[in-house]
């Protein structure tokens, strides 16, 4: 009746990829969750966020400190 098809109820299952805890190019931290971007460089991101409301994002220095940012970003494992 096919039951040959079955396996036994004590026969170990095949082994399956464990599924990602991220989506592909995400950064993975060292307790193996995926980081968050929000919560990465904050030295950086509070500098360039007070510069922007000050000067507005134009000034020659929050470019600076945009691309301080984005470096420091790059460092994390983003790719911006």
């Amino acid at each position: 009746m096919g039951a040959s098809d079955s396996k036994p109820a004590g026969a170990p299952a095949a082994a399956l990829p464990a599924p990602s805890a991220a989506p592909p190019g995400i950064p993975i931290g060292p307790d193996g969750k995926p980081k968050k971007i929000c919560c990465c460089c904050p030295d950086t991101k509070r500098l360039r966020d007070t510069c922007i409301a000050e000067r507005g994002e134009e000034h020659a220095y929050c470019q600076a400190l945009i691309e301080a940012h984005k470096a420091c970003l790059r460092v994390e494992g983003f790719k911006v």
